[in-house]
Formats: structure tokens, C-alpha cells, sequence
């Protein structure tokens, strides 16, 4: 059991189907769910399930709604980004998470690992995500 940061493979598909579209499909919405150390979180993820998700006060099953950053490119790399993302006066701990789009099937677009236990008790805990470039960017394709 392990968490290993990964674009996932059903999303690459998603994107070569036409069935990911961050740009102009508004009613696809992207949420960041916290995830503890029992999960089993990788490249074959498919979607997101609730039964690893963290538990605790001021997090709410899901997850937190993203900002998408709109896609981009720089040289011969496409890349996407979202704003960061807080849980205010929360006390939770998590291992990773998992980035998903919500509605449908509730399908998989990235894991991430923290590398450890990352915790939070009576205050925010937020993901800052890296710059939105093409060498750091959470989704880059290059």
C-alpha cells in the first residue's frame, strides 16, 4: 500500500478521447480530495473514491473545488495549473491527494505524494501548488 505521484493513465486517455477539456467545458470541475496513508493511490487510479480520504474538522468529503490555471504553452510543453487551495482552522493529516474532475464517474487526473505526513491542527492547511511554467506546472506534457 502506497501512494506514487502519477498523471494517471485513464486520464491521458480522457485527453486523447477529447473527454478532458479544462479550457471551455465549464461543466467540468476540477476538486483536490486529501488522502491518508493507507491509500493505494498511483498511475492505474481511475477515479476518485472516498473510502482513503482523510477525515477531520473543517474538511469535507471531495475535497476542496480548484481554480484551473487556463492551459498553456511554452516552447513544445502544454501545461495546466490551478491556484492554491486552503482548508481554513482545520485539524486533519494527510500522506497525498488526488486531483479529479467531479460529476460522472468522478474520473482521476493526477496523485500526489507529500512524501510524508503533512498535518494541521486548529489552523489552514494549504496546497500551494508550483509555478505555471513549463518546467513546473503539476500537469505538464511535454
Amino acid at each position: 500500500m502506497a501512494i506514487s505521484q502519477a498523471m494517471v493513465t485513464s486520464f491521458k486517455k480522457a485527453l486523447l478521447d477529447g473527454e478532458m477539456d479544462f479550457s471551455s467545458n465549464t461543466s467540468q470541475t476540477c476538486k483536490f480530495a486529501l488522502c491518508i496513508s493507507p491509500a493505494t493511490l498511483g498511475a492505474p487510479t481511475t477515479a476518485y473514491s472516498k473510502t482513503t480520504e482523510v477525515t477531520g474538522t473543517g474538511y469535507t468529503a471531495g475535497g476542496n473545488t480548484l481554480t484551473v490555471v487556463a492551459p498553456t504553452t511554452s516552447g513544445t510543453t502544454a501545461f495546466l495549473d490551478f491556484a492554491n487551495t486552503t482548508w481554513a482552522t482545520a485539524t486533519i493529516t494527510a500522506r497525498g491527494a488526488l486531483i479529479y474532475q467531479s460529476g460522472g464517474t468522478n474520473p482521476a487526473v493526477a496523485v500526489l505524494d507529500f512524501g510524508a505526513d503533512k498535518t494541521s491542527t486548529a489552523g489552514d492547511f494549504t496546497i500551494q501548488f508550483p509555478t505555471a511554467d513549463a518546467s513546473n506546472a503539476i500537469i505538464r506534457i511535454a
